[in-house]
């Protein structure tokens, strides 16, 4: 039997790019999405993430909480732990968002023109 994967495809409206977007926009919150994007779809506890990141459990909490309200992050019950896991799709829906809305639909690009 064969299993064809499925991938989520996820649009983001300005409000929702907005939060998402303000979420990022935190040093400590940064540094735990980009772990949790890291750690791939295994995820990780808080416990882990405030030891890795070198963060207080409380403050991370804070953190995870913002990030899940925007949508970028995702929790699940596992026994007596919360296991915390980048939402990719959410991510992606960002980015094409930005790429969308702000490139007009080009590939986005660095200009490397010299500034005179």
């Amino acid at each position: 039997m064969k299993t064809i994967s499925t991938i989520e495809v996820v649009s983001l409206d300005e409000a929702s790019a907005v939060k998402a977007l303000a979420a990022l926009a935190q040093a400590q919150r940064l540094r735990a999405f980009r772990s949790l994007v890291v750690a791939g779809p295994e995820g990780l506890t808080p416990g882990v993430m405030a030891e890795q990141l070198a963060v207080a459990p409380s403050a991370l909490s804070f953190h995870l909480k913002e990030l899940a309200h925007s949508g970028l992050v995702s929790s699940e019950p596992r026994g007596r732990h919360l296991i915390y896991r980048a939402d990719i799709a959410h991510m992606n829906a960002l980015l094409a968002y930005l790429t969308e809305q702000c490139c007009e639909g080009r590939p986005c690009g660095v200009n490397t023109a010299p500034v005179v």
